[in-house]
């Protein structure tokens, strides 16, 4: 027979305190594990970079010669598949040959001796480069991908670049990629060539 004093029965009163308190105890460990897992989550996830703006390029990827090049997009103004290229006798080693675009004499250029290494003869696309009109084309040996480079994971170009090619890298990509800064490629003086009827100069 519960207990009761006056209308209350207090062993079911003490009854629903206790369902209470456990309920309590429940939910509360049931919220601790939960912002434990949450926390575990979070801790687990890589750490992210934050993206500056500015500092993710769209890069044209290619290779040339053995060795992996990028050069952004706004600096290329279309690709040439197949070209006839015009070689010129006596003309220096980074002058590949004349090509014609559009009416248009185009020199198109070999990047390998800027670099110290040398040219290959094989044939491939040339990247027409240039701002407000075509100014040379690049010879490569396969135009890879477009690819979204962010600045802020570039490595400092190596040490053994020849001092003069300094200038034309702006960084190394991790997988190795050398990329280039497309203003002092097309200011680069050596990639300037007079043409005349007697030949290059």
């Amino acid at each position: 027979m519960p207990k009761r004093e006056g209308n209350i029965d207090w062993d079911k009163a003490r009854a629903r305190l206790e369902a209470l308190e456990r309920a309590t105890e429940a939910r509360d460990t049931f919220t601790d594990e939960a912002a434990l897992d949450a926390r575990a989550l979070a801790l687990a996830r890589p750490a992210e970079i934050p993206v500056l703006p500015g500092s993710q390029r769209e890069m044209v990827r290619f290779r040339a010669a053995g060795q992996l090049y990028a050069l952004e997009s706004r600096f290329i103004l279309e690709v040439m598949r197949a070209p006839e290229l015009t070689l010129l006798p006596g003309s220096p080693p980074l002058l590949r040959g004349l090509t014609l675009l559009r009416g248009e004499v185009l020199p198109v250029v070999e990047l390998a001796p800027l670099f110290g290494r040398p040219s290959e003869q094989g044939t491939g696309p040339v990247l027409v480069v240039g701002t407000a009109r075509a100014e040379l084309g690049l010879r490569t040996d396969e135009v890879m991908e477009v690819a979204v480079l962010t600045v802020t994971e570039l490595l400092p170009a190596p040490s053994s670049l020849e001092e003069e090619a300094g200038a034309l890298v702006s960084g190394v990509s991790p997988d190795g990629t050398l990329v280039l800064e497309g203003e002092a490629l097309l200011a680069d003086e050596r990639l300037v060539f007079e043409l005349s009827e007697e030949g290059v100069a």
